[in-house]
């Protein structure tokens, strides 16, 4: 009995040390993040007037070359090496501090939306001398992203981390498919881990994949004529585009349920007494399965072949961008979301409550109480009908993500709303617990080696043997595809 007594105080003395070590690590690690957070609040003046001055800038797709010069100055004066232009991109960067493993890489996008330009008010009012907006949040996604890299640069310089940060400044996420053409370069091959976030109006880890996209640009070449006067000796580009969409509209009731198509004509002539001899019409087609997404679009590609004959016309596509959808990790997500929660949401001052209040009475659906600006959400999958050149990141390197509440609770993406939104203290208050949030699961990659080996098994079993392909091929970046 005297033996097994002593044998019991022996296993109590050997643990009792590592627990208290264990714990002692912990408390450690949650004043590390904790000064972290109060580190990049003390930047809120800082940070705010940087995504303001993109805001105001408002630049679209591969054109943000403003945008991307003070996202990259704010980087080189903070101590980053900046590699400018890469993959082929002008306004593309990847910004680097520290040397070794692990090797974190938090992704920075910064392009608005054409047609959507919006005044700082909670009433439609368009903003004289723009004719864009960023109605997706994305000059608080770049300056989010910053503040989080600069962050954790600080702690590497510091000594209290070892490793490499990384911040891919990321061009023409809006349909441009920018982060696929840096993937294709090879930009991610020695990342770890790769982190990001969106805007939103609610505060959640990202749990739900999005959909595979294809788009391309279809356009008709026909003969002109006097439309009055010798209509038989024209051959109508107009007409064949208008003659794809009907057969392609037909085609909605025959594929998958979940499948997504929208275009837009471009381009449908000149004048109506002149037949149009050219004209272009801008598809995406989307799915869940990049699979089905490549099957779609080549019957989109045979209605336009279909639509040529028909009308006596000839056709040619140019594929403008594809993505894939996104894999998501659960081993990174759960950890996002111990962060997230810590961090917390925020609450509303009594101007912003009543800003809120007038931009909701503007929504034709979906209000939430504002309240739920200060609230987590629970790590759950839900329905996403968006496409986002993440997923291209995610089927290369495991990746994470969150969304924050920098709108008004219940605010659509890509309205006129969320320009607004994105304009005031809600914005940047939103995109500060963003950025606390990356900082805080970064340290956790930085301290946890078990964590990214975990994360990387998972990515290898999602992978499964497929081999990584872009869907828009071998093109060049599209930088003309917003002219």
């Amino acid at each position: 009995m005297k033996s097994i007594v002593s044998i019991l105080l022996l296993i109590v003395v050997l643990i009792t040390p590592i627990s208290s070590q264990s714990t002692a690590k912990s408390k450690a690690l949650d004043l590390l993040k904790e000064e972290t957070a109060n580190g990049i609040q003390a930047g809120y003046d800082s940070y705010k007037n940087i995504a303001l001055a993109i805001w105001d800038y408002a630049e679209i797709g591969y054109k943000e070359y403003k945008s991307s010069e003070l996202l990259q100055k704010t980087l080189n004066f903070s101590g980053f090496k900046v590699e400018a232009g890469v993959a082929g991109i002008p306004t593309a960067f990847v910004a680097t501090y520290g040397s070794g493993s692990p090797v974190i890489g938090i992704l920075a996008e910064f392009d608005a939306l054409p047609g959507l330009s919006q005044d700082k008010g909670p009433t439609k009012k368009l903003l004289e001398g723009k004719t864009s907006g960023h109605a997706c949040g994305h000059h608080l996604f770049g300056t989010g992203s910053v503040a989080a890299g600069i962050a954790i640069k600080k702690l590497i310089a510091e000594g209290k981390l070892k490793g490499t940060i990384k911040v891919f400044g990321c061009p023409a996420e809006e349909g441009g498919s920018g982060k696929v053409y840096m993937v294709r370069e090879g930009l991610f091959k020695d990342v770890d881990v790769a982190i990001h976030w969106h805007p939103s109006s609610s505060n959640s880890v990202s749990y739900t994949s999005s959909l595979a996209n294809k788009s391309a640009k279809f356009r008709f070449h026909g003969i002109s004529a006097h439309a009055a006067a010798a209509p038989q000796n024209g051959r109508s580009a107009l007409d064949a585009v208008e003659a794809m969409n009907y057969m392609v509209n037909m085609m909605r009731e025959h594929v998958p349920q979940e499948t997504r198509i929208h275009y837009v004509i471009t381009s449908g002539g000149e004048a109506p007494n002149v037949i149009p001899e050219f004209a272009e019409v801008y598809y995406y087609v989307r799915h869940p399965d990049r699979a089905w997404v490549e099957k779609i679009f080549d019957r989109v590609a045979l209605a336009a072949n279909g639509a040529a004959m028909g009308t006596g016309t000839t056709t040619d596509y140019e594929i403008i961008g594809g993505t894939h959808d996104l894999l998501i990790n659960e081993t990174l997500a759960l950890v996002m979301q111990e962060n997230l929660e810590k961090i917390g949401g925020f609450t509303y001052t009594p101007e912003e409550m009543a800003f809120g209040k007038e931009i909701q009475a503007t929504f034709l659906s979906g209000a939430m109480p504002l309240e739920s600006a200060a609230t987590v959400g629970k790590l759950k999958p839900e329905t996403n009908r968006g496409s986002t050149d993440v997923g291209d990141v995610s089927y290369v390197v495991p990746t994470v993500g969150l969304r924050t509440a920098t709108w008004v609770p219940g605010t659509p993406a890509h309205s006129w709303q969320a320009v607004s939104c994105g304009a005031t203290d809600i914005g940047v208050k939103g995109m500060m617990v963003a950025a606390k949030s990356m900082a805080a699961t970064a340290i956790d990659l930085f301290t946890n080696p078990e964590l990214i080996k975990n994360a990387k098994t998972e990515f290898v079993k999602s992978i499964g043997d497929y081999q990584y392909q872009a869907l828009l091929g071998d093109r060049k970046p599209a930088l003309d595809y917003r002219d």
